[in-house]
């Protein structure tokens, strides 16, 4: 039974690191994340909170070359922004490229690291902004995919095996649950009438 209870545990330790919020490859430009928020959650902080605590560790998981650092500020009133810092100046995604000069969305920013000029070295990296403040942590997901380039993880046959295996065990478990809960409290009741027969015997003596 513990040999039960220790897989089940490696399963669910397993496919909650490998799916769910944040289970995503990033394109392979993008070298470094920084998030950077409050410490306390008013004021619009909560979410980049929840985003850190929920799908960083996943994004980690799946992409472990790339650093990935939190700052959390006792400046309740400062900005929350999520920096995503790319190898080169070219667009993370050529489908879409965005001018660097100006965006479509006022919550993203884009600069290069270095100083702007004629001969400038074609792996200067170049450096994207997201403001994440008063935002779920799906909407901050969603808009780092968006401007880092990359594609959410999908379960595998295998995981989804695991999934299935996992279902049947986490039944199981609770069938055996109720079984030995009832078969407890038939113990208790069967003690509690023992020591009301004792007493009872007790009061005649």
């Amino acid at each position: 039974m513990v040999s039960v209870v220790r897989r089940m545990t490696k399963l669910r330790q397993l496919l909650n690191i490998r799916l769910g919020p944040g289970a995503a490859v990033l394109s392979p430009d993008v070298k470094r994340l920084h998030l950077r928020f409050a410490a306390k959650i008013y004021n619009g902080h909560a979410g980049p909170r929840k985003f850190w605590h929920e799908c960083m560790p996943r994004l980690k998981y799946h992409n472990p070359a790339i650093p990935m650092t939190v700052e959390q500020t006792t400046d309740q009133e400062s900005p929350a922004l999520l920096t995503v810092t790319f190898a080169s100046s070219s667009p993370a995604s050529p489908a879409s490229p965005a001018p660097t000069s100006t965006t479509a969305d006022p919550h993203l920013s884009t600069a290069p690291t270095t100083p702007t000029t004629t001969d400038t070295a074609p792996s200067a990296s170049r450096v994207s902004t997201i403001d994440v403040q008063h935002r779920p942590a799906s909407e901050i997901l969603s808009l780092l995919l968006e401007t880092a380039g990359g594609s959410p993880v999908v379960a595998t046959p295998a995981d989804e095996e695991l999934l299935q295996e996992l279902q049947r065990k986490r039944k199981t478990a609770e069938e055996d649950s109720r079984r030995m809960a009832k078969v407890n409290a038939d113990i208790a009741r069967k003690e509690q009438l023992l020591r009301a027969a004792r007493g009872d015997s007790a009061k005649a003596e």
